[in-house]
């Protein structure tokens, strides 16, 4: 019988531009997790341990943070290792043809691929799935988003299963600065080929799917 919720939290990096002065890669990240959430307490410790050594941290967010902080935070996401399963999609955007390079094609594309994997991974012992991104402030594209994951999911899931899309302010949610952090090292690893980051959390990636070389996957 099923047990409980799963959730997953989305980020994305890059942009929708695919002319030349867009990005050269754009990533959408999925991270994988059931309750307990232990690293809500463990951030929240670091996060005013940071604040009494005189930094003003009201949230974590990893294009921002100094890399110091990032070492810290990379720190407590690899000791909660066991309890994530992270999965990214890659695309190299020049190779995108014309017909759906628009946000409404695109995006709904790239991230059916990335859900039937992860959703064919979890099992059946779950009553209901639960897809939480970050606040889109454009409500055009946060439909087109919503009406993507809710397309993907009711054509995937099993018989009974419930499922729900939720859109939250990365501010209020540690898991989705959890989505940020592990996003933001894979984006960077690719659009600029800086590995730092994304050696911090060796092995924890379980698998980074370069959508233009079907049927290889990348670890690291």
């Amino acid at each position: 019988m099923p047990a409980d919720a799963v959730y997953i939290f989305l980020d994305e990096g890059g942009n929708f531009d695919f002319s030349g002065k867009g990005t050269k890669y754009f990533t959408l990240t999925s991270v994988l997790k059931r309750r307990p959430f232990n690293m809500y307490s463990q951030l929240t410790e670091l996060r005013f341990d940071l604040i009494e050594s005189g930094l003003d941290m009201e949230y974590f967010h990893a294009s921002e943070d100094r890399q110091p902080v990032r070492n810290q935070v990379f720190e407590v996401i690899k000791t909660n290792a066991g309890r994530l399963q992270v999965d990214s999609v890659v695309v190299e955007k020049r190779k995108t043809g014309p017909a759906p390079r628009p946000p409404e094609k695109f995006y709904p594309r790239m991230l059916g691929y990335l859900l039937k994997y992860v959703v064919g991974s979890i099992g059946d012992d779950y009553s209901e799935l639960i897809v939480i991104t970050d606040a889109i402030p454009i409500e055009k594209k946060r439909k087109v988003i919503e009406k993507a994951v809710k397309q993907t999911l009711s054509s995937m899931l099993p018989d009974g299963v419930k499922y729900r899309v939720l859109h939250h302010s990365s501010k209020s949610s540690s898991s989705l600065q959890v989505a940020d952090y592990l996003n933001w090292a894979i984006f960077r690893a690719w659009e600029r080929g800086d590995r730092r980051s994304l050696e911090l959390v060796a092995g924890m990636v379980r698998s980074q799917f370069d959508i233009f070389r079907s049927g290889v996957t990348y670890y690291y």
